[in-house]
């Protein structure tokens, strides 16, 4: 007899129901052709508007977002017990409610760019339809991303209306119902600023060429890159999921489409060469994630720091690239050891591609990758450095013509709007937080609050504000997070401790990525979780302990600026040698293996050094020197055989 778990209760039901996401559904049939079309339409207009339109920016990204939500609510269930098959009555009504608003803010659009905010009275019209799509947007997040951020846009709704009875410095001016709806909606300062501008724009194009270079075969070409690259080497298959991974996900620029991608691969391959379930998608996550710090096209946050800082897309690509490398030297060596102290991950050379016939065949997806970063070194706008990428990808899948259909690029098209409704939820919050800051003028408050609690510890300050970051992207996609912990933390960072803007902003956009693996809402591990059977909460702490130098990275940018490029080409050498040394001391002391198991006092050595080097004090920077060398010098005396080792995955 066969024991059938309890039914849920009711008040985990109310837990769930309040807590949770909905499901994403796959719509067949007539809906199913009918939101298809409804998806390759707003990609049609998302990419006319972003390049060829001079409509007012506004006004488009109010369009955009009506769109979206149009379909979120027919392809998000609105409680995890939803149906996946088919929308329920109200989210038919919903939808609809969202089709309303599109026409009525088509109408309206001249309109809306023409006014005055705040000078000219709002109609009647206008109230009904600005708090419909406010209200809307707010379910769509509670939909997308749970109660963590549509909570937090909740209490800072509140907080701008009547934060004027608070006492003491968190108190502000009277706000009314019709100024906050005016500045909310009617302005780029609310719902519809940069998170939302960034998602039409830049990110959409930059995830349909991640998409269609999928549905092209360039994702199976750079895993065969990799296996010819690394694939014979000790630990073969987990080496080609980080060299894939990584090339793949500096095109897509999303840790969960790569993972997803190269996963569906390396993943099953690792787990039948001995790797457990846990570690195979632990090591896929790792790998994935960093995708979205590795240029030329790293994540949707960048360029949403871009349009923050005001600095160039290009400056940020090239200031980004030493941490990058040094991301998967880490990822890669700690793959490594673990290999070795477990005895596992070897491949038949007999079974593995010959990198000169990989690129005979699929030399083609390399154009793609040239023109784009040939676009980026000419300075084209992030958005035709996407453009002519894409372009550039289709010229290419058409020329591979046996690979090609018209379907599967309708599919990629369809695919890449329905990919976007959850990010472009989560932004459209973020924003109405991000204008309730601006408001209020909270941020100059949270950097009081800041140096009141750290004083002048730039160091603790740095530690609050990473946890912050990561903290708030357990509960949000990754743009959302870095928005919200830019418009929060950043101008305490610049203007209370001196560092550049540059420093600030890609420290907060690092943990910000990094939050997509950090326990326990880390969507990546989640995706890995699906296919290799595994626990996500499991693989997302084993991730976060392969990329353990990851986590320190950041801080590098603050008291060694030379990894981003700023100073001097001695500093900058400098502080990228330390930096490296840095990393490979903690990948090693991470691991606790060498040529044999290290001991606690030669991997404190390691652990301890590393994270001295990265200091700006010439005694410290001398003592981490010295303790590095000293860990260094015990590694040349193993103590246990490999034969020895437990073999705990």
């Amino acid at each position: 007899m066969t024991l059938q778990s309890p039914p849920p209760s009711f008040a985990q039901r109310a837990i769930d129901a309040t807590l949770g996401t909905g499901p994403r559904r796959r719509l067949d049939g007539p809906l199913g052709l009918v939101t298809k079309s409804f998806a390759v339409l707003t990609a049609a207009f998302t990419i006319y508007a972003a390049t060829m339109s001079s409509w007012d920016v506004l006004a488009r990204t109010i369009i955009f977002l009506s769109m979206m939500l149009t379909l979120l609510f027919l392809l998000v269930g609105a409680t995890p017990a939803a149906r996946t098959d088919r929308p329920s009555l109200l989210d038919f009504i919903l939808s609809g409610l969202s089709l309303a608003c599109l026409i009525f803010f088509s109408v309206e659009m001249d309109a809306i760019a023409q006014r005055i905010t705040l000078f000219d009275p709002l109609p009647l019209s206008y109230w009904i339809f600005g708090y419909g799509i406010l209200l809307l947007s707010l379910e769509a997040a509670r939909r997308t991303v749970g109660m963590g951020l549509t909570g937090i846009v909740l209490i800072f709704m509140a907080y701008n209306l009547w934060g004027h009875h608070f006492d003491g410095p968190l108190r502000h001016g009277y706000i009314s119902f019709a100024h906050f709806l005016d500045i909310t909606v009617f302005t780029t300062d609310g719902i519809f600023g940069a998170p939302v501008q960034v998602t039409a724009t830049y990110a959409f194009l930059f995830v349909l060429f991640g998409t269609l270079l999928e549905k092209a075969g360039g994702g199976q070409f750079f895993f065969g890159l990799a296996a010819a690259l690394t694939g014979r080497y000790n630990g073969g298959p987990a080496k080609v999921a980080v060299v894939s991974s990584g090339l793949f996900g500096m095109l897509s620029g999303s840790p969960t489409a790569d993972v997803v991608t190269t996963g569906s691969v390396t993943i099953p391959v690792m787990q039948k060469l001995g790797y457990s379930p846990r570690l195979a998608g632990a090591i896929e996550v790792a790998a994935s994630t960093g995708g979205s710090i590795l240029p030329p096209v790293m994540g949707a946050a960048v360029f949403i720091m871009a349009e923050f800082t005001g600095i160039s897309y290009l400056e940020i690509v090239f200031a980004a690239l030493i941490s990058a490398i040094l991301y998967y030297i880490s990822v890669f060596l700690q793959v490594d050891l673990r290999s070795r102290r477990l005895g596992v991950g070897n491949l038949d050379p007999d079974d593995l591609p010959r990198a000169g016939k990989v690129l005979r065949d699929g030399w083609p997806f390399i154009v793609p990758l040239v023109v784009l970063t040939g676009a980026l070194v000419m300075h084209f706008s992030p958005t035709y450095v996407a453009l002519y990428g894409t372009v550039a990808l289709l010229g290419t899948w058409v020329f591979r013509w046996k690979s090609f259909s018209l379907k599967a690029l309708i599919d990629g098209i369809a695919q890449t709007t329905m990919s976007m409704v959850a990010v472009t939820g989560a932004c459209a919050a973020a924003g109405m937080v991000i204008g309730g800051i601006t408001m209020t003028g909270l941020a100059g408050k949270v950097s009081e609050l800041l140096v009141l609690i750290a004083g002048s510890n730039d160091l603790l300050t740095l530690v609050i504000a990473a946890g912050m970051t990561i903290l708030l992207g357990m509960g949000m996609p990754t743009p959302a997070a870095y928005a919200l912990a830019a418009a929060l933390v950043a101008p305490t960072l610049v203007s209370d401790y001196g560092y550049s803007l540059l420093q600030a902003h890609l420290f907060l956009l690092y943990f910000a990525v990094l939050s997509a693996m950090t326990p326990p809402v880390a969507v990546a591990a989640y995706a890995a979780a699906a296919i290799a059977d595994a626990n996500p909460i499991g693989i997302a702490a084993t991730a976060c302990k392969l990329a353990v130098a990851a986590f320190v990275l950041p801080f590098t940018f603050m008291y060694a600026p030379g990894v981003i490029l700023q100073g001097s080409v001695p500093e900058i050498f400098f502080d990228a040698l330390r930096a490296l040394v840095a990393v490979l001391a903690l990948a090693i002391a991470a691991e606790g293996f060498w040529r044999s198991r290290l001991g606690t006092p030669t991997r404190a050595a390691l652990a301890i050094g590393a994270l001295l080097l990265i200091s700006s004090n010439l005694v410290a920077l001398a003592l981490g020197a010295g303790l590095v060398a000293f860990g260094v010098w015990t590694l040349r005396s193993p103590r246990a055989s490999l034969t020895e080792l437990r073999k705990d995955h």
